[in-house]
């Protein structure tokens, strides 16, 4: 195990597989932790690439205790390890809220990040706007403390079933869940933090490719905001995965990780 001093005594637990190819660093989504991504994990160590993957402020092995529970707070926690294990570079693959992450954290990195991979990610918004017509309403964003208190088993039984659009079986769909469950009482703040979140500039700024993974049928993230995405990014490419939910990385695992390698080896 290992683990990121974030101040005053708190902890981000994080694990590290050394490899000779580009070093990848993979971000959760919102109330999930790191165990999401065992098989990209798995499948980029034996491509030969160095793999770093985090639990976020409050999931899985992380301190649960945290005041700052923010988008940037994660990407600082992102930065802080970056910098600890001394790489040089890093492409940074965000999955649904860790997309706007990894965004935040490509900001911060400057030079050190060298390619953004937004897997259905919450960038560059999450809730619609009159400027901005694709996300989620901001009102049912906003109502999600109120229904996780109601029934939390529930609540996130619910959203482990809508997770993926194709059959994945019952076994990875409880898998899911038990992930979900094991969050600290706090971490709804995260998600509430993308209530105003907009990335379009920063997308616009970034000097490196971005690659926009898209479920064609997303059930959680609306599709159109990761098309917007590819095309906010100066340098910017979106891939449909047409069959797919919000996890291609688990309904379609050999497609997902052909075009993670391709874009790997043109960053």
């Amino acid at each position: 195990m290992a683990y990121y001093e974030a101040g005053g005594g708190q902890r981000v637990y994080f694990e590290h597989y050394r490899g000779e190819k580009t070093p990848v660093f993979l971000i959760h989504g919102w109330a999930m932790s790191s165990r999401v991504w065992v098989d990209t994990i798995e499948a980029l160590q034996a491509a030969g690439h160095e793999v770093v993957a985090i639990d976020h402020r409050g999931c899985g092995q992380s301190d649960r205790d945290f005041d700052d529970l923010s988008i940037n707070a994660i990407a600082n926690d992102i930065t802080g390890i970056v910098k600890m294990l001394g790489l040089r570079s890093v492409v940074l693959n965000g999955w649904s809220m860790g997309g706007a992450v990894a965004a935040e954290a490509a900001r911060q990195l400057g030079p050190l990040a060298i390619g953004l991979i937004l897997t259905c990610g919450a960038s560059p918004r999450f809730v619609r706007t009159d400027d901005f017509p694709f996300g989620g309403e901001r009102e049912n964003l906003l109502a999600m403390p109120g229904a996780i208190s109601a029934n939390r088993a529930t609540f996130f039984k619910n959203l482990a079933q809508g997770v993926c659009a194709k059959d994945v079986g019952q076994p990875t769909i409880d898998w899911m869940w038990s992930i979900f469950m094991d969050t600290g009482p706090n971490v709804v703040m995260s998600l509430l933090d993308l209530t105003d979140l907009d990335q379009r500039p920063l997308l616009a700024a970034l000097p490196f490719q971005v690659l926009s993974i898209v479920g064609g049928k997303d059930a959680i993230l609306q599709p159109e905001v990761g098309i917007e995405a590819a095309k906010c990014a100066r340098h910017g490419q979106s891939v449909i995965f047409e069959d797919c939910g919000h996890a291609p990385f688990i309904e379609d695992a050999p497609r997902y990780m052909a075009t993670l390698l391709d874009f790997l080896g043109r960053v």
